[in-house]
């Protein structure tokens, strides 16, 4: 998996289990990876030295794969979303070849559909 693939994972970890870390590596977690900020500049914010910043975010992430690997809530919600989109993508297909006026309630359904928010 490319870096960036990692950082979004995480950061979608971070959204699902964040609160359950330290205020501390939380906080450098989200710099880190949301802020986009070098171990450097978090360091300089923290008043930490730059190797506790990269200790308390190797942390937070063995922290963030071990809740994932129990909870399974973000590898759920990928699976929701995909869901919603494939099936999204079949109502318009069967929406195609449907004549005009048989088509109100499919695009009913097919707006409930896109507004489904997790």
């Amino acid at each position: 998996m490319p870096l960036h693939e990692k950082d979004l994972e995480i950061g979608l970890l971070l959204d699902f289990y964040g609160e359950l870390l330290s205020d501390s590596r939380r906080e450098a977690a989200e710099l880190y990876y949301n802020e986009d900020l070098s171990l450097a500049e978090i360091a300089e914010n923290t008043g930490i030295t730059r190797q506790g910043v990269r200790d308390s975010i190797n942390k937070a992430k063995a922290q963030l794969y071990s809740y994932e690997e129990k909870l399974g809530l973000a590898g759920k919600f990928r699976q929701v979303e995909k869901t919603l989109a494939d099936l999204t993508a079949r109502l318009e297909r069967l929406r195609s070849v449907l004549p005009e006026e048989e088509r109100g309630e499919l695009d009913e359904i097919i707006r409930e559909t896109q507004s489904i928010t997790i």
